[in-house]
């Protein structure tokens, strides 16, 4: 098997793995809730038209590496799979009724297992960041969770409720 043919495969079966854990994630929430459900053809569906859009977006994401403006070459793989996984759902809706499927809880559980393992593998660059950046980040969270509770409130005054 080539090099660039196996970089490929390495990239599906990556994907095939994230699926793999919203599979799992998703039927976990069956049996936590008590619910006596399961995982249906149209999950299963849903979560392989995301994996094609995304093993698509990384396709385009290599070849346009290979281009010599600057732009395309350093765009960001997110906004290939974003572009392609809008530009088929505008095509049709077949794949938005695929999607709507997949629950969206059950996607974001392993996404943020997979950033928090980014963060990990970056952690001695953390350490060289400056004690500042702590305190921006207390005060940013401490803005976000004030300013929802606000709009929350606001929200409920004026429905009434």
């Amino acid at each position: 098997m080539s090099k660039g043919l196996n970089q490929y495969v390495k990239y599906a079966l990556i994907l095939l793995l994230s699926v793999s854990l919203i599979l799992f994630t998703e039927q976990m929430k069956f049996l936590k809730a008590g619910e006596g459900g399961h995982v249906t053809w149209g999950t299963i569906s849903g979560l392989a038209v995301l994996w094609l859009f995304s093993f698509i977006g990384i396709l385009i994401s290599q070849l346009m590496k290979k281009q010599p403006l600057k732009f395309l070459a350093e765009f960001p793989v997110l906004g290939w799979v974003s572009i392609t996984s809008l530009v088929f759902c505008l095509i049709s809706d077949v794949f938005v009724n695929a999607i709507a499927q997949v629950n969206f809880l059950s996607i974001t559980t392993p996404i943020l297992a997979f950033a928090g393992i980014s963060v990990v593998d970056r952690l001695a660059d953390l350490r060289k960041t400056s004690w500042r950046v702590a305190i921006v980040a207390i005060f940013v969270f401490t803005g976000t969770y004030l300013g929802s509770a606000i709009l929350s409130e606001i929200g409920l005054a004026l429905s009434s409720k």
